[in-house]
């Protein structure tokens, strides 16, 4: 299924990231001198209706993807989306150089019964041509990316539900990376050829990767997020839910929250973080991250940027897609830059309108 929706493109693509908190959404167009961010749009998502990265409620994810639909520009139809979660897989593998896409496609489905830890029947595959192994100049280096099939389908569903036209399903970690192209102005000049490392901070799962000179070489998933601070707030504040979301984004809490809620979740955060780097360095044998990109809904808590500086020594940002990006005129710039962390999926997404219909 993955390969029937990533085909050629033909309008204008809004990018969507389906979260269990809020639907995100970005329309980009390009111009003469680069990208232009034509339009976005953040509806907040019913409570249950996604556990886990799943969606439990296609009814109700459908419901608030149609509030969506109705705020973002109508002249866009067509979307991207994303799965992500431990039902995702990919794998570089290495073929002959000399098959073609075709003969890749007929080999590659043979071989996936024992790379793939799912009945086939029951996944979708779709792969990607990368560059010609270093070691072995006869083999080509290939992405292949798995998913469960069902994951897609409730997306697909959810979203032609909710008004759109599902063109792209692709993997979330590869559209965080590929809005990393459009923070590189955020780093010193050397990032290109460096090590940066992404942190997609959202309300369950925190998503870690990392590209190496531009090239998305490693990501992981951990089981934590916003959602804890929140947790937090409602405990010691005895709010609600909803109230406590409200005052973590207002900063409407007491004085003493900086010591009894902010600095616990500092600790974790950090722990989370430095674990993270460490199972990347000593599964990748690279000797250290050069540069930190926060990004997600948290991104903007109070004292990440500096705190992660001063804990971990790395060159740390908050991470902001749209830095230098021309805006449409109906757009405010401040409120733009104040939502641009959280869109940094979305922005990946909506940038899948400008490359072909592979990952």
């Amino acid at each position: 299924m993955l390969a029937n929706l990533w085909k050629k493109k033909t309008t204008m693509m809004v990018g969507i990231d389906i979260g269990s908190y809020a639907v995100k959404a970005v329309l980009l167009s390009q111009g003469n001198n680069g990208f232009i961010l034509e339009d976005y749009a953040i509806e907040p998502m019913v409570r249950g209706a996604i556990v886990d990265r799943e969606i439990q409620d296609i009814e109700a994810v459908a419901h608030v993807i149609s509030k969506i639909r109705q705020n973002i520009s109508m002249k866009a139809k067509d979307v991207a989306a994303a799965v992500s979660g431990q039902t995702v897989i990919t794998k570089i593998i290495y073929m002959d150089v000399a098959l073609s896409e075709g003969e890749l496609a007929s080999q590659i489905e043979i071989e996936a019964d024992s790379l793939i830890p799912y009945p086939l029947d029951e996944v979708s595959l779709d792969f990607e041509t990368l560059e010609v192994n270093e070691s072995d100049p006869s083999k080509v280096n290939v992405l292949l990316s798995a998913a469960r099939t069902e994951s897609i389908e409730a997306r697909v569903e959810a979203l032609d539900t909710g008004g759109f036209h599902t063109k792209v399903i692709d993997v979330e970690s590869y559209a965080v990376s590929r809005s990393y192209d459009l923070c590189l102005s955020q780093l010193p000049n050397d990032a290109k050829e460096k090590i940066v490392a992404i942190v997609d901070i959202g309300a369950t799962m925190t998503l870690f990767s990392v590209t190496k000179a531009g090239k998305h070489i490693y990501s992981r998933d951990q089981m934590f997020g916003g959602e804890q601070y929140t947790r937090s707030i409602v405990s010691y504040y005895n709010k609600s839910f909803e109230d406590a979301e409200a005052a973590k984004i207002t900063n409407d809490l007491p004085p003493n929250y900086t010591f009894e809620i902010l600095a616990p979740f500092h600790t974790k955060l950090i722990q989370q973080i430095r674990r993270a780097i460490q199972m990347f360095l000593t599964s990748s044998g690279v000797d250290k991250v050069d540069y930190l990109l926060i990004s997600g809904g948290s991104a903007s808590i109070e004292g990440i940027e500096q705190l992660l500086i001063d804990e971990l020594g790395i060159h740390t940002i908050i991470a902001n897609p749209f830095k230098g990006l021309a805006l449409a005129k109906a757009l405010n710039c401040e409120a733009v830059a104040k939502v641009a962390p959280q869109l940094m999926v979305a922005t990946g997404l909506a940038l899948r309108n400008f490359a072909p219909w592979h990952i």
